[in-house]
């Protein structure tokens, strides 16, 4: 899958002094949907060669000759005649999770191909989910104007004029003409914003040398106890909510919320609550502490870092945290970019 990239703003904290970046550096790695047939490739996404109209339709789409069952590989028809110059947007069944709000991430499984040829140009099922803000110019226009108010757990299908799609350039690549309808069947899986929670189970917490961290999944921040005693002069990382997503691999982009308060004090200094979004960045880029912390945890998690100096910001003060400052992070793993 070729991205276009852009992300959700990031913490200010955690791309500074650590060599990341500056205080209002955004990182790229939010994808559009799009058929170069890799989930983890970036690159510009094409211009829609003309300005898109907000006038949806019902159709026509093709029809779903196989793999009918929501998250279930579709195999779809060609398309039956000439399609709509509007977006064509078919509720194929009817989810009753909440409804998707601009800004939301969503997560999904999608198929996508050619209207004239039902050549498949790119698929996630098989290969893992997709997710990616919406409703933001971040993915092609027919899917900010078409899956904005779904609700989760729905299969939709669009039919997407090429104004609305790759534009009059195509994707010589993918085999996408400029003159190409391009058809999509899409399953909502999930949407999180700044109200989401981790999922996981609840496991114990039974080291009083260590801080007791909230599992309240209601999207409001966890309260974090740090005890009085000495602080962990080594890492500690560990499951507060243990989720069953997929393994955090190093070279990972996550949707996290997170709220760090220093050990000494107990006091915040920063919260993606706080700033009411959600962070999305590249692991790689981050403190040495959340680098070798989240790295092996699973999506879906809550999880409790003590990070010593040496695996922050060590010697140097930064932003409300002073030198040689031992921090404690509650970190939700929403998902995997």
């Amino acid at each position: 899958m070729r991205r276009r990239s852009v992300l959700a703003a990031v913490p200010a904290l955690l791309l500074t002094a650590a060599g990341c970046g500056s205080n209002d550096k955004k990182s790229d790695s939010a994808s559009s949907p799009s058929p170069s047939g890799s989930a983890t490739t970036t690159s510009p996404a094409a211009t829609p060669s003309a300005t898109p109209t907000p006038k949806t339709v019902s159709g026509p789409v093709p029809a779903i000759t196989a793999g009918a069952t929501f998250n279930q590989k579709p195999t779809v028809a060609k398309g039956p005649g000439t399609p709509a110059t509007d977006l064509a947007v078919k509720t194929v069944i009817k989810g009753d999770g909440p409804a998707i709000a601009a800004g939301d991430y969503i997560q999904v499984n999608y198929l996508g191909q050619i209207w004239s040829t039902a050549k498949v140009f790119d698929t996630s099922f098989g290969r893992g989910t997709y997710t990616n803000v919406i409703g933001q110019g971040k993915v092609i226009p027919g899917w900010d104007q078409g899956l904005v108010g779904q609700t989760v757990k729905s299969r939709v299908e669009l039919a997407i004029p090429p104004a609305l799609g790759y534009g009059s350039s195509g994707n010589a690549a993918a085999g996408i003409k400029g003159t190409d309808t391009l058809v999509f069947v899409v399953d909502v899986l999930n949407r999180y914003n700044a109200k989401s929670s981790a999922t996981g189970k609840a496991t114990a917490q039974s080291d009083a040398s260590l801080p007791k961290v909230g599992t309240n999944t209601d999207g409001k921040a966890p309260s974090i106890t740090v005890p009085k005693t000495k602080a962990p002069t080594k890492l500690v990382s560990n499951y507060i909510l243990e989720g069953d997503g997929p393994v955090v691999k190093a070279s990972d982009t996550l949707l996290l919320q997170y709220k760090g308060v220093l050990w000494d004090t107990g006091k915040e200094f920063d919260a993606s609550y706080t700033h009411g979004e959600l962070a999305a960045f590249p692991l790689a880029q981050l403190i040495k502490g959340w680098q070798q912390g989240l790295a092996g945890k699973k999506a879906g998690s809550r999880v409790m870092l003590v990070t010593p100096p040496d695996l922050a910001y060590g010697s140097q003060a930064n932003n409300g945290i002073p030198a040689n400052s031992t921090l404690v992070f509650t970190l939700d793993i929403l998902a995997i970019l």
